[in-house]
């Protein structure tokens, strides 16, 4: 029987948990909070994203995305644009000022990852990127 701390769901985990850690102690000087960070990041992947949709992929519950899309709409990062399909309803779009922090972010997320992949080979690195898209493909049904 395998130790608690070797199974998938533990290792996925706790990698995942060291992941957000560091990247919050590189992001600390920063101007953004690490959920900042990530909404931030979200929005530019995926322009148009509704707040409700958003808030669902970030797994936090909708007033506390408006407030933190308020904080980032403020600070002329995100503008919110009334859907036209549904008046009730807002989607998100990233404004050019945003570009500069994104490169930061993402240059934080790449200084991470080669960290975290240290001394892992290129082939190796593949086959568990791999390996990870075809789990979310199976759990996700696509």
């Amino acid at each position: 029987m395998k130790k608690p701390e070797e199974t998938l769901g533990y290792l996925l985990n706790d990698v995942a948990r060291l992941i957000r850690s560091e990247f919050h102690k590189r992001i600390e000087c920063s101007t953004f909070t690490q959920a900042q960070a990530r909404a931030l990041v979200y929005v530019a992947r995926i322009e148009g994203i509704r707040q409700v949709q958003l808030a669902e992929l970030l797994e936090i519950q909708p007033i506390t995305l408006a407030r933190m899309i308020d904080q980032l709409e403020q600070a002329g990062l995100v503008e919110r644009r009334q859907s036209p399909n549904d008046r009730r309803a807002y989607e998100l779009y990233v404004t050019p000022a945003a570009a500069p922090h994104l490169e930061k972010i993402r240059a934080i997320g790449n200084a991470l990852r080669a960290d975290a992949l240290q001394g892992v080979s290129e082939n190796d690195a593949a086959v568990v990127f791999e390996v990870l898209r075809k789990m979310r493909r199976n759990l996700t049904g696509h």
